[in-house]
């Protein structure tokens, strides 16, 4: 499994890391202009990722337009709804608009409230069909 995490705050970033890391390859960008490029890059290079793990509040350009930029990659490059690449924003337990905004209308796959708890992400990624 090939794996972004999107973190401005780097403990939220290297728990991510420790969490995913034994599951397959892990990249790090700290702001939404830099999750965009790295996807469009691994695309570029036949190399897509399979999950980005995108906080939504972050400096210069946060997790919803980060996603709307990905998932507009997506559709220019052909790729089928069905293979999309899997995203799951983080946010604060305390931010639910946020959460509505990212998972109804931004096309994320999934959301998890911080803190990250570790038991329930993994289940999620089993659920999500990216683990087993």
């Amino acid at each position: 499994m090939r794996v972004l995490i999107v973190e401005d705050d780097f403990t939220s970033r290297k728990l991510m890391q420790t969490i995913l890391s034994p599951y397959g390859d892990c990249d790090a960008a700290v702001n939404g202009r830099e999750a965009v490029e790295a996807f469009q890059n691994a695309l570029n290079s036949a190399k897509p990722y399979d999950l980005v793990c995108m906080d939504i509040m972050m400096p210069e350009m946060d997790g919803q337009e980060a996603l709307k930029q990905i998932r507009a990659i997506e559709r220019t490059m052909g790729v089928r709804a069905s293979d999309e690449v899997k995203v799951v924003m983080t946010t604060a337990l305390d931010d639910p608009k946020n959460v509505v905004e990212a998972y109804y209308k931004g096309g994320a796959t999934s959301y998890i409230p911080k803190p990250i708890d570790r038991q329930l992400f993994i289940h999620l990624l089993r659920n999500l069909g990216l683990i087993q």
